[in-house]
């Protein structure tokens, strides 16, 4: 079903109730424009038990709707004026005369009678694990933090001073879509999982949530990137646009903006499916963004290489723009993800703060064997880094420093989020987290604590959203 058709609907609408949200939400389901016609106090008469505003108020926050208003006239001059493709009812009018008919008849339209599908009704608490973070399920580091002198004010007045940053990304662009699906069963053909998709959530991810994070943390923020010429690049400069990044997408015809899918039931992932070209972008496009770091490098105080291995930092681009920081005072900051065996971060040479996983370690440094500090130094001598933040997943965060505190060079932070929802981006949080708070002045041990409290904010929904201030805040207070 196309989704660039306008859907009409049309009630009374005392209270949201659950029945609603099933209407609501089937009647998205047609059209990406759901209009909502609210009957006024005077059209509504007995039926209206709440005043007109508040229920207006009500549909005009609500998710699936795209706009509502308040209306007296007959639903067929509303139809005449907006001219819907689709216009829904209740089930319980298909067999009554309709208005809505000869209106839509007259155009071409539609008039469908549902009042949705039970499995729609879940789909608002679903959003709920997009959005919300239950802040009680993450605990602070206490032995840690008292290991390294730091107390809870510290760490709020070091997030204070972000908003002074003037930070420069750099890296591939994805775009992240979940598609929630509802089980209808095994199949008689053969034996596979028959699922019907219910509900669609697209978010920036790759270098555009670092960006996006860094922006809504109160930096100014430069993104730089290549995309295809495609509906993803659309939604891209939108979103990062509605997140205060000031994004410099080149367009390469010969490739698409990397899309992710996510299919997924009952908050458990059931496939995913890439749609991405691998290959190096081209000399011209490498020169363009050359360029573009020129442009914004005076003023930069933080550059972070945002890396997933599809082809937009090439080893010579990357090698340009540190030779330009050279002759700047710019804290350099890079994470390489390999999704398989493919990757090196130790090609990003002196950078101020490397943030792998011990698989990507290992995959650098082709060491199996050794434990993590061994790994974390043999790592440390490859790429020349000052800093590395070794990712551990549920085993939490090996720090490693060549500037020593005394006589440690080392230390662990645990996993501080013991309810996760969603792994992906917990590594981009961590990474310009802590790369921010070192490029303002921390310690490579006050960055580790606030880039894994990033970390602990993040896996604590489902998709990439940006970072707040307030959301460290209500875990620190």
């Amino acid at each position: 079903m196309p989704k660039k058709n306008t859907v009409l609907v049309s009630g009374v609408f005392n209270i949201l109730h659950p029945g609603h949200m099933r209407f609501l939400r089937f009647a998205r389901h047609y059209g990406d424009n759901l209009i909502v016609a609210v009957e006024g106090d005077k059209k509504a008469g007995e039926n209206a038990h709440i005043p007109e505003n508040l229920r207006l108020e009500a549909l005009e926050s609500h998710n699936l709707v795209t706009e509502a208003f308040i209306s007296d006239e007959p639903i067929s001059e509303i139809i005449n004026r907006i001219k819907p493709e689709i216009v829904v009812k209740g089930k319980e009018y298909e067999l009554l005369e309709n208005p809505e008919s000869k209106a839509v008849l007259s155009y071409g339209g539609r008039l469908i009678f549902s009042s949705g599908d039970t499995f729609f009704s879940s789909g608002d608490l679903i959003k709920k694990d997009f959005k919300e973070i239950d802040s009680h399920s993450i605990s602070l580091p206490t032995d840690y933090l008292k290991q390294h002198n730091l107390t809870k004010e510290k760490l709020i007045r070091r997030l204070e001073t972000f908003k002074d940053l003037k930070i420069s990304v750099i890296g591939d662009l994805i775009i992240d879509e979940y598609i929630t699906c509802h089980a209808l069963g095994m199949s008689h053909e053969d034996p596979s999982i028959v699922v019907t998709p219910t509900d669609s959530q697209k978010f920036i991810g790759g270098a555009g949530i670092v960006a996006s994070h860094a922006s809504s943390l109160g930096a100014s923020v430069d993104f730089i990137s290549v995309t295809g010429n495609d509906a993803s690049r659309k939604y891209a400069i939108d979103s990062l646009s509605k997140n205060r990044v000031n994004a410099h997408l080149l367009i390469d015809e010969g490739r698409p903006t990397t899309l992710k899918q996510r299919f997924r039931s009952k908050n458990k992932s059931l496939l995913r499916v890439s749609h991405l070209y691998q290959g190096a972008i081209s000399i011209g496009h490498q020169n363009k963004m050359l360029e573009l770091i020129k442009e914004n490098i005076k003023d930069t105080n933080l550059l972070v290489f945002s890396d997933f291995n599809y082809g937009c930092l090439p080893q010579s681009l990357v090698g340009d723009i540190m030779n330009i920081t050279k002759n700047h005072k710019i804290f350099v900051a890079a994470d390489s993800q390999s999704s398989s065996q493919v990757g090196d971060i130790s090609r990003f040479k002196n950078m101020d703060l490397l943030t792998p996983t011990e698989r990507e370690a290992r995959i650098s440094t082709r060491n199996h064997e050794d434990g993590l500090v061994v790994l974390t130094e043999k790592l440390r001598q490859d790429s020349l880094a000052k800093n590395i933040l070794l990712k551990l997943g549920e085993e939490g965060l090996l720090v490693y420093s060549r500037e020593n505190k005394g006589d440690r060079s080392t230390d662990r932070i645990t996993n501080l989020n013991n309810v996760v929802k969603d792994e992906a981006g917990a590594g981009d949080s961590l990474l310009i987290t802590g790369a921010m708070a070192m490029a303002s002045g921390a310690d490579i041990w006050e960055a580790a604590c606030l880039g894994s409290l990033a970390a602990a904010l993040q896996v604590g929904r489902i998709g990439n959203t940006p970072l707040k201030i307030d959301e460290f805040l209500q875990v620190l207070k």
